[in-house]
């Protein structure tokens, strides 16, 4: 079985940067010190109001990760063209809302179909590996593949929340939606609220290929140090 792939968020370093507008932590030397430790890729969310990742994280990033860079990005705006200029190893395509605190759910891809095939045409046009944020769905899957992408990334959102039977029913179901995502031709990652405690059950699905965790590292980052906080991450997701 081949290792299960770590993305590294650092959306919130560079949120902490910008509480103060001033230049420290930098996120890119936080995505150097997350690599060294095992990392297998970064990932950036180069949002329309920009309360977080600027521009200038995005071009440095860019020259100096040599592992793996995800931009998450909105399926319009200004940003998306940004991310074709850019050129990342790969772009996630997510909702995007204005005010919201965290991403609040998968991609509707029913509702921005339009949308999102056009921004999954250009992203591949551009030779940007695509990957939709959606919930663990059939239809949304289905939609995913018809469109084209060439892989999705679950919600573990709501897997996260949940205790007890209900997280192992979420927790099948997210691995029902892996299962299906396989059989057409998708790869398959997952993401949102998972931490040190409750990644075990998502990392055993052997369909998923890359998870990425940004919140959990970097809050216990601010205790233990970036390195440690990786290490402690990778160590769990050895199967």
């Amino acid at each position: 079985m081949e290792q299960l792939r770590l993305g590294i968020n650092i959306d919130h370093i560079a949120t902490l940067r910008q509480a103060r507008r001033a230049s420290q932590p930098d996120p890119v030397a936080a995505a150097a010190i997350a690599t060294l430790a095992g990392a297998d890729g970064i990932t950036i969310h180069l949002r329309g109001d920009r309360r977080h990742i600027q521009p200038r994280d995005a071009e440095l990033l860019r020259r100096t990760v040599d592992t793996h860079l995800n931009i998450e990005v909105a399926v319009s705006g200004p940003a998306l063209a940004a991310v074709r200029r850019l050129k990342p190893d790969a772009a996630c395509l997510v909702p995007e809302r204005p005010g919201e605190v965290s991403t609040e759910g998968g991609l509707d891809l029913a509702g921005v179909r339009a949308e999102a095939g056009r921004a999954i045409r250009l992203l591949r046009a551009a030779g940007i590996a695509t990957t939709c944020f959606i919930e663990p769905e059939e239809r949304q899957i289905r939609l995913a593949a018809a469109l084209g992408a060439d892989n999705v990334e679950l919600n573990t959102k709501a897997y996260a929340e949940s205790r007890g039977r209900r997280r192992a029913a979420q927790a099948a179901r997210v691995a029902a939606a892996a299962r299906l995502a396989r059989q057409l031709g998708l790869g398959v990652h997952a993401g949102h609220g998972l931490d040190y405690h409750n990644v075990g059950p998502i990392a055993a699905i052997g369909e998923v290929s890359e998870l990425n965790i940004g919140h959990a590292i970097v809050a216990r980052a601010a205790l233990v140090g970036l390195d440690r906080a990786v290490r402690d991450m990778r160590s769990l997701l050895r199967r």
